[in-house]
C-alpha cells in the first residue's frame, strides 16, 4: 500500500494511491498518516479497504495536486552517516565500527516537491538520496530479529546537507543537517510487502539533468533491521519516527572538484518502487 498526505502546507489530509495512480481520500478512515494509524493492526485494516469505494481526490499527484511529507507528526528524524561502503570511500573515511547517528530537526521536513532553501551564508549545500524507514510500532531495545515488525514502511528522503556547517563550523553534524527544508520526505510511504528486497533497491539523484548519484542499497553496511535495533538501544522509537539510512556515492562533496548548490538548480531523485522527488533550489 502507498500512503500519502495531500493538500496545502499545514493542511494535509491522509490519502492512498490506487492502482491507476489516483489519490483516494482516507479522511473518513484515519485522521492522518501518523501515530496509531501506522500500527500493524491499523495498516492491516487499511490494506483490507476497497480503495475503489473511497472518494477520488481531484488532480494528479505531484502535478496539480501537491503532496506533503508522507508522514505527519514526526517526533524524531534520525539519520545514519557513512553507511554505504562506496560513499565512505569517496569521502576518504573508514567505515565506522558502529553506525554514526545524527539528527535532522523536524522543522526540516517538507513535501517531496517543495522548494529547498539554501540557508543564508551557505557556501556548501549538498544533496543525498536516502532510503527512509518509518516506524509503525514503537519500542526500546528492539531485537534485530523482530525489527521488521516495528516498521510501517519505507520512503525516499533527500538528506540535504550544508557541508561547511556540518564539518567546519565546530560541533556535531546536526548543525549542517537540520536547516529548514533540508528534509524532503515522500512522495509516499510504501508498506514493506510492496517494497520487496529493500537490500537491493536502485537509487539515483540528478541535478539539472546530470546524474550524480546512481547507487543501490546493496552497498549499505548496516542493514535495515540492525539499524532499527541499534537506534532503539539509545532512545525509544515511537510511531512516526523516521530513520534515514545513509547515501550512496555521488554527493557534491565527493566531486572533483567539489560541486555545491547555489540556487536555481532542479534536483530529481528516486528509489525503485518508492517514487520520485523534484525540488527547485532557491538561494
Amino acid at each position: 500500500m502507498k500512503l500519502l498526505r495531500y493538500g496545502p502546507v499545514g493542511q494535509e489530509k491522509p490519502g492512498a494511491l490506487d492502482d491507476s495512480g489516483r489519490v483516494r481520500d482516507l479522511s473518513n478512515v484515519i485522521s492522518d498518516v501518523s501515530g496509531e494509524a501506522l500500527s500493524q493492526d491499523s495498516l492491516a485494516r487499511l490494506k483490507a479497504l476497497d480503495l475503489s469505494s473511497l472518494p477520488v481526490v481531484d488532480g494528479t499527484p505531484q502535478s496539480d495536486l501537491r503532496l506533503g511529507p508522507c508522514v505527519g507528526g514526526v517526533g524524531k528524524f534520525i539519520c545514519i552517516g557513512l553507511n554505504y561502503a562506496d560513499h565512505a570511500e569517496e569521502s576518504g573515511l573508514p567505515v565506522p565500527p558502529e553506525p554514526v547517528i545524527f539528527n535532522k530537526w523536524t522543522s526540516a521536513i517538507v513535501g517531496p516537491d517543495d522548494d529547498v532553501q539554501i540557508p543564508r551564508g551557505s557556501v556548501k549545500t549538498d544533496w543525498e538520496v536516502e532510503l527512509g524507514i518509518v516506524i509503525g510500532t514503537g519500542g526500546v531495545c528492539i531485537d534485530e530479529a523482530d525489527a521488521m515488525n516495528h516498521i510501517a514502511g519505507f520512503c525516499v528522503i533527500n538528506d540535504v546537507s550544508e557541508r561547511e556547517y556540518q564539518i567546519e563550523r565546530s560541533g556535531t553534524w546536526d548543525k549542517g543537517k537540520g536547516c529548514d527544508t533540508f528534509g524532503p520526505t515522500g512522495p509516499w510511504l510504501v508498506t514493506p510487502d510492496e517494497v520487496g528486497d529493500y537490500d537491493n533497491l536502485r537509487m539515483w539523484l540528478d541535478v539539472d539533468g546530470h546524474r550524480y548519484q546512481n547507487g543501490t542499497t546493496a552497498t549499505m553496511v548496516y542493514k535495515v533491521p540492525f539499524l532499527v535495533s541499534y537506534c532503539s538501544r539509545f532512545m525509544s522509537l515511537q510511531p512516526g519516527d523516521i530513520i534515514s539510512t545513509g547515501t550512496p556515492p555521488g554527493v557534491g562533496l565527493g566531486q572533483k572538484p567539489p560541486k555545491f548548490l547555489k540556487g536555481g538548480e532542479v534536483m530529481r531523485l528516486g528509489i525503485d518502487g518508492l517514487g520520485e522527488q523534484r525540488q527547485n533550489v532557491r538561494a
